[in-house]
């Protein structure tokens, strides 16, 4: 039987961690990245994640160009009433599709920071839709790749999931490939070549299509029933401040080719749905095509390369051994043999308290 995941940084717990149970919450604001003066470009910067990471920009620093790259010229044209380029004269619009190189090579001359949040990410559409996934989850990734080497970019950083880790689904074995690109893309692009990094976490409370405005909606609307897909079913999560925060984080932590995995909580469905709306019936639908009962974020067979810092866990590549001592350098520690990282033994497990803290933290911000 494998061991549940244990911490030996539980003791320290970082700045912005409640003590209490059932409430886990780390802001992940050390150490995070200087954006003043740099240029920046995000691909589906429209998205849940563009929004916010667009806002922490703009609230906290003075880029030389902010650049939001998309192919939705209706979510453009609304982001732009909220970020104007008339009020915010550095923030720049460019239609276009990572599908396209070409494209991509034209908004990324004189771009230091990539962030790439663009993605096919619904599990069920990519089922149905598996050619357009692969476009754009991972032919995408490898424009991206190409492109930030041409133009000479300083730093790529990679959104992934935790569906990426022992997929079951297209939608995660897209996502996994992609990582897998940008791990092996650091070392093709040379010494002067870009850093490229990953971040993988779990699903985002308040974000569109989360199950949590769902439910809250479904209670709104007076529903008698809430419906459940399996009783058993666990997921980690995040909240969208924490995921900007700590995708910042990792780009100033990053040495090239890592895949950053956030120390965040997890939750059963159906407790979910008992802290949303206490007393009400739940009707089980059935898991749906390519879900999981649970999500792992690291692997049993990633511990070898995995090592632990007070807040997150660190997948490296494992032919850069200079990497994983700089790291060891720093204290990081590595994690067992047996370790693994899975919602279903996570130690920290959100409560009722801990959830309506991340809704609080979600609503409040927007």
């Amino acid at each position: 039987m494998m061991t549940p995941p244990t911490s030996a940084h539980t003791k320290k717990p970082p700045s912005g961690f409640p003590a209490e149970p059932g409430c886990p919450y780390r802001e992940f604001l050390d150490p995070r990245v200087d954006l003043n003066g740099k240029s920046i470009l995000i691909t589906g910067g429209t998205g849940s994640f563009g929004r916010k990471l667009v806002r922490t920009i703009i609230d906290e620093f003075t880029p030389a160009k902010l650049i939001i790259f998309s192919r939705d010229e209706l979510k453009q044209y609304e982001m732009a009433q909220l970020f104007s380029p008339a009020k915010i004269p550095y923030i720049r619009y460019f239609i276009g599709d990572v599908r396209d190189e070409k494209r991509l090579c034209q908004a990324m001359r004189g771009v230091d920071i990539v962030i790439h949040a663009a993605a096919l990410k619904h599990v069920t559409i990519a089922e149905y839709n598996p050619f357009e996934c692969i476009k754009t989850n991972v032919v995408g990734a490898e424009n991206i790749v190409r492109a930030s080497i041409d133009a000479g970019v300083k730093h790529v950083c990679a959104l992934s999931t935790d569906k990426a880790a022992n997929p079951i689904n297209l939608y995660g074995a897209s996502k996994l490939a992609a990582d897998k690109i940008f791990s092996a893309a650091h070392s093709m692009s040379g010494q002067k070549g870009p850093t490229f990094s990953v971040v993988r976490y779990g699903n985002v409370v308040g974000s569109r299509g989360s199950v949590a405005p769902f439910f809250r909606k479904l209670v709104a609307e007076g529903a008698k029933k809430l419906p459940i897909t399996d009783p058993r079913m666990t997921r980690f999560w995040i909240t969208l401040n924490q995921s900007v925060s700590f995708v910042l984080s990792s780009i100033a932590l990053s040495k090239g080719g890592e895949i950053f995995v956030p120390k965040i909580p997890s939750m059963s469905t159906v407790a979910m749905a008992e802290a949303l709306a206490p007393g009400l019936p739940h009707k089980i639908i059935g898991i749906r095509p390519g879900e999981k009962l649970h999500e792992t974020m690291v692997p049993i067979d990633d511990a070898h390369s995995t090592l632990e810092m007070p807040d997150r866990y660190i997948l490296l590549p494992s032919h850069d051994n200079w990497r994983r001592q700089a790291y060891l350098d720093d204290g990081a520690v590595p994690v067992a043999d047996d370790f693994y990282y899975a919602s279903d033994s996570n130690p920290e497990v959100l409560d009722s308290k801990g959830l309506k803290h991340l809704l609080d933290e979600t609503y409040k911000s927007k």
